[in-house]
């Protein structure tokens, strides 16, 4: 068995957001890796930057690390929890899903009438094409809505790995609903200062089993031997046949 993270919105370099579960996953006899998602890019883009993929390249990408014979639980934090709707539905081997602050969406619901019209609007356009991270938010309003719970080297980290998304990756359905027919675990994050921990509670009934962590927003940088934990747990007995 092995585990598949995939990120959230506007954010670079999945690995590295993935990276303090390695160790706690490998203890419990689970591989892991991470998906780095073609609708994220980089803040400021060089020239010749290819152009930004959408929630459909996202799922294709997740079909392309999850490829082969070996059962696969799908970690989707946020916005990947969108992915991993999608990428679950006609992926044979994945055994399991796990969402991590995340909404579990029906296949044609797309992110932007999921979100709940009174929590903060955390994301501006960037250009006509591109979503960012608010540019009114300081560094010090990111660290205490996502990252309160966070040591200085895991801020610094995740404030160094910002960047734009494809607008048309938050308009647009998953196509199927994996969640549906495969063992289904929500992670609650009951001190999540980002997404309200009561809208993850009304997203989560939708899982066939619901955990409640006391972590923020990022518990796989805050919490994650607690998480490695929870991860384990949701491991189907009998995974999914390919």
């Amino acid at each position: 068995m092995r585990v598949l993270f995939v990120h959230g919105a506007c954010v670079v370099d999945g690995a590295w957001w993935w990276q303090r579960m390695t160790g706690p996953l490998a203890r419990r006899g689970l591989a892991s890796a991470a998906v780095e998602l073609p609708s994220c890019g980089p803040a400021n883009p060089p020239p010749g930057t290819p152009e930004l993929g959408d929630l459909k390249a996202d799922i294709a990408a997740v079909h392309t690390a999850a490829a082969g014979d070996e059962p696969t639980l799908l970690v989707g934090h946020s916005y990947g929890g969108m992915v991993i709707t999608g990428a679950a539905a006609d992926q044979r081997n994945v055994a399991g899903l796990l969402y991590l602050a995340a909404m579990l969406p029906n296949a044609d619901e797309p992110l932007a009438t999921m979100a709940d019209p009174d929590s903060p609007n955390w994301l501006e356009p960037a250009d006509p094409d591109t979503m960012r991270v608010r540019g009114d938010l300081t560094d010090q309003d990111f660290r205490e809505h996502f990252l309160a719970d966070c040591d200085q080297a895991a801020t610094e980290g995740a404030l160094a790995r910002l960047g734009r998304q494809a607008a048309a990756a938050f308009g647009q359905p998953p196509g199927g609903a994996g969640w549906r027919t495969l063992p289904t675990t929500a992670v609650v994050c009951t001190a999540d200062r980002a997404t309200p921990p009561a809208k993850q509670l009304d997203w989560a009934r939708r899982a066939g089993r619901v955990v409640e962590l006391d972590s923020g927003h990022h518990p796989f940088l805050s919490r994650p031997e607690e998480l490695a934990t929870i991860i384990a747990a949701a491991i189907p007995a009998r995974p999914h046949p390919s």
